[in-house]
């Protein structure tokens, strides 16, 4: 519940005065679609405490590219002039969070609900699941910018650089990868002790 606050207070901050309202509307929204998803489903499927940490920090990030826009985001200009770079990539950053708490959630969801067991089938699957979704979230990005045109700039982020998408998708599938070789067997521990 106390992250949950946080997450709205976050979120309402976040919608004062954003760089773009409709790029705010559209990077917030899997904030707003998450909460909705775990709210009611919290007494019956409840999720391990490490996981729903992460997902805080999944919706800071989401709702920080969303005020600022990801391009713009003050912390990845930081970094950029601290390691001479020739973008902000708080983008990058974003999407490697996309592969690392979504990797941790296909996981418990596959452990608990499924027959597999920790090794390497569900390392691999766990990866795919990423890559799916980190896929359809560039598809989803791609339509977008067919549908708004020039004003889906924004929420692209990508900087000039044609490669952007390819490089979302594999900052996507390093999270994938290193949440699973960090945190797996903490969570592991978690899931032992039942949720």
């Amino acid at each position: 519940m106390i992250l949950l606050g946080l997450t709205l207070v976050a979120l309402v901050v976040s919608g004062v005065g954003p760089y773009d309202r409709t790029t705010w509307y559209l990077e917030v929204a899997p904030v707003v679609i998450g909460a909705a998803i775990l709210i009611p489903t919290y007494r019956r499927f409840p999720l391990t405490p490490l996981l729903y940490r992460l997902i805080f920090v999944h919706a800071l990030v989401l709702i920080l590219g969303g005020h600022y826009t990801y391009a713009r985001v003050p912390l990845g200009f930081w970094a950029q002039d601290l390691f001479d770079l020739v973008r902000n990539h708080y983008d990058r950053f974003a999407h490697f969070v996309q592969g690392f708490v979504p990797a941790l959630l296909a996981r418990e969801v596959l452990l608990r609900k499924s027959p597999l067991r920790p090794g390497g089938w569900l390392f691999f699957l766990v990866v795919c699941v990423c890559l799916g979704f980190s896929a359809t979230y560039e598809l989803l990005e791609w339509a977008a910018a067919v549908a708004g045109g020039s004003a889906a700039e924004d929420f692209l982020g990508t900087q000039g650089d044609v490669w952007d998408t390819q490089w979302d998708m594999f900052m996507a599938l390093l999270g994938a990868i290193t949440a699973q070789v960090a945190l797996s067997r903490v969570h592991d521990r978690e899931l032992a002790r039942g949720v």
